[in-house]
């Protein structure tokens, strides 16, 4: 019993510590005292913060989002990822999406629904009735369809809904797939690669290309574009049809769920995150619908959290997301509970070795795995910290509304979180 209580004792002592740690480096902080900050701290299994600021109060989260949207493929899906219905209809193949993102994308493995498809003889269509999104999600910026982070949202991406180009020589480049080549143009003016808003030609300087051009530029989607992408790279005929399928539809597995994850989160893939939202609805027998499948997760798996999320897309790049510092604790808590230690520290971005952490947090060992989320003035992490005495902490990091730099405010939570590493 003597035992148990100073074990209690010393474990009470150092919340306390890192309670006065972190209230005097908030009060001393000259950047973070002129913006919104909220950060909870807690043991792996703790209902109560060790230590807290702010950390019931609502922030926009960015792509501490993709940590949801994690959890909600955790509860739905298994091993691997679901890439393809099909229904079996006498000499047709009629088949759906179920917002699988891994079909012919370059930046994963190979997906089996390729062998799939082209090893069936039949005459194949393929349906779109049970997608029910819009291209964008509520709240996304309508002027960045040309960057790299706002692909096209579909029941069945291909290509990853983006078209990848490469510069090999000042004036030379090269795009994936080649479908595109027949639709490069070139004018004076550009800079880079810049597509139409709502036509697939891209615009390219005549001249000169930026040095080492390595630009992925999302592609505007249709259904018919989908099947003549997938028809090409097939090299067989896949045509279209409006037709529900109320019936029981047999899968095909597309590639490892962990390796959809660990793209995700580590190069904080927002597609990738939008996509797997889908496939929660598909899991689920929902329409590919990510309000529905919001709903759906929230009821069915995080209702328990301490504030109930304000969550509207998968990837955080809606502004109308907030959620509060100690529901992201109790979230991450509960994707603690359902991972093994090791394979969810792999997934994660890993301070000084992976991801978007690999050029902080650098020490002797890895002691940050988390989650990074960004947008303009703001910048948060939350995950897990491993301290030098041994004790693994679950912490979120909210910081919105700043006009200084990001660099100078990812650099103070660099420090805050170092010092408590090492400290404890």
């Amino acid at each position: 019993m003597r035992t148990l209580l100073l074990l209690a004792g010393i474990f009470s002592l150092s919340g306390c510590s890192v309670s006065h740690y972190l209230k005097r480096e908030m009060k001393n902080s000259p950047v973070l005292s002129q913006q919104h900050t909220g950060i909870s701290i807690h043991d792996l299994n703790g209902k109560k913060a060790i230590a807290s600021y702010q950390d019931s109060k609502y922030f926009t989260p960015a792509s501490n989002t993709k940590l949801f949207s994690f959890y909600a493929g955790l509860c739905a899906l298994g091993d691997s990822i679901p890439g393809l219905e099909y229904l079996e209809w006498g000499e047709l193949l009629i088949i759906r999406g179920t917002g699988d993102p891994s079909l012919l994308h370059p930046d994963l493995p190979h997906s089996k629904v390729v062998d799939f498809l082209k090893g069936r003889k039949e005459q194949i269509f393929y349906t779109p009735v049970n997608f029910e999104n819009k291209r964008f999600g509520p709240g996304w910026a309508w002027d960045d369809y040309n960057d790299y982070y706002q692909p096209e949202v579909t029941a069945l991406p291909v290509y990853g809904n983006f078209a990848r180009f490469k510069g090999e020589t000042s004036k030379r480049f090269s795009v994936t797939p080649r479908y595109w080549e027949k639709f490069l143009v070139q004018d004076t003016i550009t800079s880079g690669i810049v597509r139409d808003e709502f036509q697939n030609f891209f615009h390219h300087s005549k001249f000169v290309l930026p040095e080492g051009l390595n630009q992925d530029v999302p592609v505007h989607m249709s259904d018919e574009l989908t099947l003549k992408l997938l028809s090409d790279a097939l090299r067989k005929e896949i045509k279209l049809i409006h037709i529900p399928l109320n019936v029981e539809l047999q899968k095909i597995y597309s590639i490892p769920s962990d390796s959809l994850y660990t793209l995700m989160m580590q190069v904080s893939d927002n597609m990738l995150a939008e996509q797997l939202i889908l496939l929660y609805a598909s899991a689920n027998s929902l329409p590919l619908n990510t309000e529905k499948a919001i709903e759906h997760a929230i009821s069915h798996h995080l209702s328990d959290l301490p504030d109930k999320p304000i969550w509207k897309d998968g990837s955080g790049l809606s502004r109308y997301n907030l959620f509060t510092p100690r529901s992201i604790v109790a979230l991450l808590q509960k994707i603690y509970a359902k991972v093994p230690r090791e394979k969810l520290f792999r997934i994660l971005a890993t301070g000084g070795k992976s991801g978007t952490l690999k050029n902080l947090y650098k020490g002797e060992e890895p002691f940050i795995f988390a989650k990074t989320g960004s947008l303009s003035n703001n910048y948060n992490l939350s995950g897990f910290l491993v301290t030098k005495k041994g004790k693994t902490l679950v912490f979120s990091f909210m910081n919105n509304n700043f006009a200084k730099p990001t660099s100078e405010v990812r650099k103070e939570v660099e420090r805050i979180l170092t010092g408590i590493h090492q400290r404890f």
